[in-house]
């Protein structure tokens, strides 16, 4: 990165960042972000059009059941914004209203059509009219023999009926209900007019969908001009509020049409120079295709700082190999693959649909290598070819499952991966000798790893692969125990480094024990899977054309997308926690670095 520094006359900021936002590459550091009216009333403008924007984009006339029902008018409309929310606003009041509507109705609809009128005349008289509802075993057709008793409806199961009595002291076994509001007729015109007036509010709403491009740009002018303001006020004022300084960062790459266009503004006076560490630069990640596909996940956790490595490329690959491994299912795999497909077809989703793709893909191989398709074990079937066989992992390895060893022989080099990282970029960043530390427990690490690994082959023999252990041991006790820290006496670096030892040994084991999450996880999955075809294959009976079938088919689809849905839930948060944990505490990753945010207009996005 490269820091510039300008300095402007506070009322030349607001035309300075209109040019910068042409540019599109200067990030300025906001050191504070104010809440005012100012920059409350900018962001609610904002905000307002996209919501607007969003709605209107989710009608669609040709989908909706009441598509031949509604007029779409052709007016003019002064204010756009305002008459989008007033009408939004109603619809909301309408389908409230709609809704009690219906339930009066529902509720009238048995006590059929009646002149409420009559009914408070007759109360006029003395005649008082109750109204009952009670289950059919409650009711008791006797009690007609002793009271005015009128039944109106009977469903089978419930009873409804009314009383008439001139008694004030009058008393009926049994709970009386309140009267309808109104009768049917009412009721439905009630619920129609309502519907009449919703059906004139969506034909109003329809009819602004044409505004959205409209809505578009003034979200954009909005949340520019707020990127703008926030900017400037987040700047550092001096000489009494009549010259504003900022400071922004652009990529190295940018800087010979930078350095043009800054030099042909008419008073900006800019000073350039290298970014450093302590100007706390923003990170721009480097990356192809498939690595910046994995950028999101490297967010989650943090980007780097400035003198850090970027873990994006390593974190790539190894998520995506233990997204495989923790799914383990080479159908699951082809089901991923088609789901991307369908992503690329959507709006908001379609981002992502290359990385569900790529992690498709990445389990349909491992699904192939773990001999797993759909919950069956294909490293015995007879169609598999038998050159696709021999890429399978089966048997034991040392009396254990050959796909645990091997997840948790993975575990191990991406640790030593770590272990490496965290020496080489030590030395970039302190110099060799202020990481003979670091490079002691990376060679006692990887070196044992690799020496082990080579003598296991039978390559060294058992006399060999002694002496170069105590050579590994004594080196690395060199490095650890005396010449962690060169600028104080070898014998106080003791202490520290027994201690570090110790939280060494005991914190490693339980990493590498954490991969063996890679192999649990797939093998339940694939257990769960296999349990679905298992019962799926009992409805089937002796396997004649039946009903059987259609359960077979339906139970087969509905347990694979559950498990699916499962598998993808502790493959997506497993291996995140194998490499935020495990990977970033062995390699010294920190990622306290900030985003890189350039403001720009639509057309720099």
């Amino acid at each position: 990165m490269t820091k510039y520094s300008f300095v402007l006359l506070s009322g030349e900021a607001e035309g300075f960042l209109k040019e910068l936002e042409e540019l599109g590459v200067v990030d300025i550091t906001r050191s504070e972000k104010p809440v005012d009216n100012k920059s409350s009333a900018l962001y609610a403008d904002a905000d307002a059009y996209g919501k607007a924007i969003s709605y209107l984009e989710g009608l669609d006339l040709d989908n909706d059941p009441d598509k031949d029902k509604v007029f779409v008018p052709d007016e003019i409309i002064i204010d756009p914004l305002s008459s989008f929310q007033e009408a939004a606003s109603r619809e909301k009041q309408l389908k409230a209203k709609l809704v009690s509507a219906r339930k009066d109705l529902e509720d009238c609809r048995v006590w059929g059509r009646f002149d409420p009128d009559s009914l408070k005349k007759l109360e006029e008289q003395g005649l008082s009219i109750r109204f009952y509802r009670l289950s059919k075993k409650s009711f008791d057709p006797s009690w007609a023999l002793e009271y005015a008793l009128g039944e109106i409806a009977d469903d089978g199961k419930n009873v409804w009926f009314v009383t008439v009595s001139d008694d004030p002291d009058y008393s009926f076994p049994a709970e009386e209900i309140p009267a309808p509001k109104n009768d049917v007729q009412r009721a439905e015109a009630a619920v129609k007019a309502i519907e009449d007036e919703l059906l004139a509010c969506k034909g109003d709403l329809y009819s602004m969908k044409g505004f959205i491009p409209l809505f578009t740009s003034k979200r954009q002018e909005a949340g520019s001009a707020l990127q703008r303001y926030l900017a400037d006020a987040g700047s550092a004022k001096a000489a009494e509020d009549h010259v504003t300084i900022f400071e922004g960062f652009a990529p190295v790459q940018e800087d010979e049409r930078l350095v043009k266009a800054f030099d042909s503004m008419d008073g900006v006076l800019y000073l350039k120079a290298d970014a450093a560490k302590d100007d706390n630069p923003p990170i721009k990640l480097k990356g192809n295709w498939f690595t910046r596909m994995f950028t999101v996940l490297t967010d989650m956790y943090g980007r780097p700082d400035y003198d850090e490595f970027d873990p994006t490329p390593y974190l790539s690959v190894f998520f995506l190999l233990f997204f495989a491994m923790c799914m383990g299912d080479a159908g699951y795999g082809l089901a991923l693959i088609v789901i991307g497909l369908l992503l690329r077809r959507s709006g908001g989703l379609k981002d992502l649909a290359p990385l569900v793709m790529t992690l498709g893909t990445g389990t349909f191989v491992i699904g192939i290598v773990m001999h797993t398709f759909f919950g069956y074990d294909i490293s015995q079937a007879a169609w598999v070819p038998g050159w696709l066989k021999k890429c399978m992992v089966t048997g034991n390895i040392a009396g254990f499952d050959a796909n645990m060893v091997l997840s948790v022989l993975i575990g191990i080099l991406h640790l030593s991966l770590a272990f490496i990282l965290k020496a080489i970029y030590a030395t970039k960043k302190n110099g060799f000798l202020n990481s003979l530390g670091t490079w002691g427990w990376t060679l006692l690490i990887v070196g044992g790893v690799i020496v082990g690994g080579i003598s296991l082959t039978g390559a060294l023999s058992s006399t060999v692969t002694k002496w170069i252990i105590i050579a590994i041991g004594v080196l690395s006790a060199i490095g650890i125990f005396l010449l962690s820290d060169i600028h104080r006496n070898p014998l106080k670096n003791i202490a520290p480094g027994l201690w570090e030892t110790y939280n060494t040994a005991t914190g490693l084991l339980g990493d590498v024990l954490s991969y063996l999450r890679l192999y649990a996880l797939g093998l339940a999955g694939g257990m769960l899977g296999k349990a679905f075809n298992d019962i799926a294959a009992m409805t089937v009976g002796d396997g004649s054309f039946g009903v059987g079938w259609i359960f077979f088919a339906v139970i087969f689809l509905v347990g694979h997308t559950l498990n699916l849905a499962m598998c993808c839930l502790g493959a997506f948060v497993h291996p995140l926690r194998l490499n935020f944990l495990e990977f970033f505490k062995n390699s010294g990753y920190e990622g306290k670095g900030r985003m890189y945010r350039p403001i720009t207009n639509k057309q720099n996005l």
